[in-house]
């Protein structure tokens, strides 16, 4: 598939600074999508809300992507690719600033909105354009690189966002996020190369289609597990002792070790996809269930947490390289029902939570995650066309 204007795809090792480039993007994007994860007692204590409710930021976000994400993809289909993405990434600091500027919880969920709608385009468009930049064997590694910068939002941008919230206020966070997208915008026009817009033609393959609708169930289920607990990882850290001033600490700890993950995972991925799949997601339910066997000691959250974080760096590559792969559609539709599915189980973890919370109470969010979890491993490894042996 050449579709860049007059180049043919390249090697993995020329086309570098472009992935590099897209890693910065989704960075920026998932840094955006989760910041209020390690803000949430702070805003609640700023409007007089509760957790439960600042936690349904995360919800209202993850349900724009969820619904728009592909008919987004499919209504964009013939406009130029690169233009279109660095309109989405002038839309995260846009949306970036109405928040740091509210005057009233309603406004933050307005501006959440916007970044909801911006992030339902923005993935379909990244990881559609690896595949046209790179050989078709080098995708796994390609991937792990462009997408990677999600691993580094949780890694940096979550943890040093909050630490910053906590020290001088949380709408400093979503203010500097703003001009580190102005930034971005200017990065990216730099070292992107633009691509044909014209829609690739209709994959030869139908049978691919059950593959795909494995994989984007299976991310759906996983990323709803996730978040079930991930989205009050805040609220659980503090209630099992920790001081504010150590939530972005422990939080940088927790990303970090998912860079380790991401590595291991693309690593494995474009040999051993099936085995790479059943180990990581093994290695998260386990570690979840440790979490909530340890929980309320503090060491023993924090550690399992780590772990848990740390495998789960490498879920998102897994089913955005399956998706692709198993050439159903087109790279950019792939990408969107990925972006679609987990966005689904971003909004209905982040609410799952939010009733658990005041019903059931905190001890039992990370055994209905790690449950959750569970059942995608299970699905994973059922869908042997969608998850094989070899890519």
């Amino acid at each position: 598939m050449a579709l860049l204007h007059g180049t043919a795809q390249q090697s993995f090792r020329q086309r570098l600074p472009s992935l590099l480039s897209l890693a910065l993007a989704s960075c920026l994007a998932v840094t955006t999508e989760m910041l209020p994860i390690g803000l949430l007692p702070a805003i609640g204590q700023t409007f007089g809300v509760a957790d439960a409710t600042t936690g349904l930021l995360v919800s209202l976000y993850a349900l724009m992507v969820a619904v728009l994400a592909v008919p987004l993809t499919l209504a964009t289909a013939r406009f130029p690719r690169k233009p279109l993405l660095l309109a989405t990434l002038a839309c995260y600091a846009l949306s970036n600033v109405v928040v740091a500027l509210a005057p009233s919880f309603s406004v933050i969920a307005a501006g959440r909105v916007l970044g909801g709608v911006t992030h339902a385009l923005f993935f379909s468009l990244c990881i559609g354009y690896v595949p046209r930049l790179v050989h078709g064997s080098e995708v796994g590694r390609a991937l792990s690189v462009a997408t990677g910068g999600a691993s580094a939002g949780f890694v940096l941008g979550v943890p040093l966002s909050t630490s910053l919230g906590t020290a001088v206020g949380w709408r400093a966070s979503f203010g500097l996020l703003a001009a580190l997208a102005l930034l971005t915008v200017m990065l990216v026009a730099r070292l992107l190369p633009a691509v044909d817009s014209t829609p690739p033609p209709p994959p030869e393959q139908t049978s691919g289609r059950r593959g795909l609708a494995a994989v984007v169930t299976a991310n759906a289920v996983t990323y709803l597990g996730q978040f079930t607990l991930y989205t009050f990882i805040s609220v659980l850290l503090l209630s099992a002792g920790a001081r504010p001033a150590l939530l972005g600490p422990i939080l940088l700890v927790c990303g970090s070790c998912g860079v380790i993950g991401l590595w291991l995972a693309g690593r494995g991925l474009d040999r051993y996809p099936r085995r790479t799949t059943a180990v990581t997601l093994g290695v998260v339910v386990a570690a979840v269930a440790a979490f909530g066997a340890g929980y309320p000691a503090l060491w023993a959250v924090v550690l399992a947490a780590a772990v848990w974080n740390g495998a789960f760096g490498g879920v998102p590559l897994i089913y955005q390289a399956c998706s692709v792969r198993a050439h159903a559609v087109s790279p950019e539709l792939a990408g969107a029902w990925v972006n679609s599915t987990a966005n689904i189980g971003i909004a209905g973890g982040a609410a799952l939570g939010a009733a658990l919370l005041p019903t059931l109470g905190l001890s039992l969010l990370p055994w209905v995650a790690m449950a959750l979890i569970a059942v995608s491993l299970a699905l994973s490894m059922f869908a042997r066309q969608a998850f094989p042996s070899r890519p």
